[in-house]
């Protein structure tokens, strides 16, 4: 056999036993990545969910601080609010009837809580959360209901750009 003829058989075999290695180590980078976007797909849900759940906290917060200004700051500007009477658009009118139907003097009429709070993710930009809020205290019957609110991540952080309470 000569040398040339050698090589030939020679690369052929190495031609054979590459093949199947090269295709393996694709799929086995494939799935080291899918598993690598799954973490980070799961790592960024948690961190979303914990922000989100923190805005919630923070704006009941400030309704039993007195402070609807900061309540709303978990609204985007564009902003609606689904009403007995149709959608609600902007802060300023969210802040108006909120003030006039829950606030007396600058402080609310009742305690706001939110309960059996969940969260939905419906694109890594948007999510759904659904959960019951209560009214309790200052003399007046306790009220309560479910709430749906639309958020998206924005510049500032993950906002609200619809709710629905009733």
């Amino acid at each position: 056999m000569s040398v040339e003829r050698g090589l030939t058989v020679l690369n052929r075999m190495l031609l054979r036993l590459a093949l199947p290695l090269a295709l393996a180590a694709v799929v086995l980078v494939g799935c080291a990545t899918s598993r690598d976007a799954g973490n980070t797909n799961a790592s960024r849900e948690a961190d979303a969910r914990s922000e989100m759940l923190a805005a919630l906290s923070a704006s009941a917060a400030s309704w039993n601080a007195g402070d609807l200004r900061g309540h709303l700051s978990i609204y985007d500007e564009s902003v609606t609010v689904m009403t007995k009477t149709g959608p609600r658009p902007s802060i300023a009118a969210i802040e108006a009837s909120f003030s006039a139907a829950y606030f007396k003097d600058g402080k609310p009429k009742q305690a706001l809580s939110f309960e059996q709070v969940s969260i939905r993710f419906l694109s890594s930009e948007s999510a759904l959360m659904t959960g019951r809020f209560g009214l309790t205290g200052g003399g007046l019957p306790d009220q309560s209901g479910w709430f749906s609110l639309v958020w998206v991540h924005a510049a500032a952080g993950w906002r609200v750009v619809h709710d629905h309470t009733s």
